[in-house]
């Protein structure tokens, strides 16, 4: 979460008041995160998260990933669902931005998650899962191998130093050619940024999923793939073995990988390197230093490829 945007109470409230949710009592912003700006909403009926969706986010993909969102919540997953206002629709405008507003879920992310912590997000990935294999609706990957060149053209026009190092260590992952780590895995709805910010715990459980904002349909081990490399390293990008180890099992203990998936897992994780250092890279060189938000450093992300990298040429 983030603020690019900004709000203030004369302008959301005429849009909240579509919502049946009573008067405005605060409106706060949620400073974290990268993508889209965000406020917490203090209402009679309680709390709730008003989002304001930013230029990564395609509108035309919001009904997919706030539909998946309640798809999953009404599995018993730990969901926001999106209100829908008088007119029978979750999404509007506001501040010439699509936006919604969600329920707010209990909880917190944790920065430094315990091996209990690893564990239970890994046994809620692959309950989220399951619990969408039967989600009707397709998205294509965002940030899948076209988006990922989009995005290294964009930066290379703009990068200079080491910043073109960067994109020098990756041109050979999103070049013409560039191999296809998946194929034939099984696929379905994935969360696509399963990252421990997007993971709220309340009492040693997992309260809340949130920011589903890149969810699409692809191969389910890309997205274990993705997860092991955002919990299973430290901030500089150094492997933690335990962290991976434990995560895994816990997703293994609801949806056991086949053979390929195990396999190609390395590979995967290359490619789900190669995303980050590219989708941070671009953040940073087109950083607006009007927003309310700090980018993400891509070299953590070139460490873990060179992990990747290695684990595959072993296998």
């Amino acid at each position: 979460m983030a603020v690019f945007t900004p709000v203030d109470e004369a302008d959301a409230e005429p849009f909240i008041s579509r919502f049946g949710l009573g008067p405005l009592r605060a409106l706060t912003p949620i400073a974290e995160g990268v993508e889209n700006t965000n406020y917490r909403l203090d209402v009679d009926q309680g709390s709730f998260v008003l989002t304001l969706f930013e230029g990564r986010t395609d509108a035309a993909a919001l009904p997919f990933c706030l539909g998946l969102t309640r798809h999953a919540a009404e599995r018993g997953l730990p969901c926001a669902r999106a209100l829908t206002d008088e007119d029978g629709r979750a999404i509007g405008r506001l501040n010439d931005r699509p936006a919604a507003i969600l329920n707010w879920l209990p909880g917190a992310s944790t920065a430094r998650p315990t091996l209990a912590d690893q564990t239970a997000a890994g046994v809620m990935l692959a309950r989220l899962h399951l619990a969408a294999a039967d989600y009707p609706a397709h998205r294509d990957n965002p940030v899948g191998l076209a988006g990922q060149r989009a995005l290294f053209d964009r930066c290379s026009g703009r990068a200079t130093g080491s910043d073109r190092s960067l994109l020098e260590r990756v041109a050979p992952w999103v070049g013409e050619g560039a191999p296809d780590p998946a194929p034939g895995l099984p696929r379905g709805p994935i969360h696509a940024d399963y990252f421990p910010d997007n993971i709220l715990f309340e009492g040693g459980s997992v309260s809340g999923l949130i920011d589903f904002y890149f969810a699409c349909v692809d191969s389910l081990a890309y997205d274990l793939a993705i997860a092991l490399s955002a919990w299973g390293f430290d901030e500089n990008g150094a492997p933690l073995p335990a962290a991976i180890q434990a995560f895994q099992t816990g997703y293994e203990s609801i949806r056991p990988l086949t053979a390929a998936e195990q396999a190609a897992l390395p590979g995967l994780g290359a490619v789900a390197a190669v995303r980050f250092i590219l989708t941070r890279l671009h953040d940073r060189l087109f950083h607006d230093t009007r927003a309310l938000v700090t980018p993400k450093d891509p070299a953590p992300f070139l460490r873990r490829l060179d992990w990747w990298t290695e684990l595959s040429l072993a296998a």
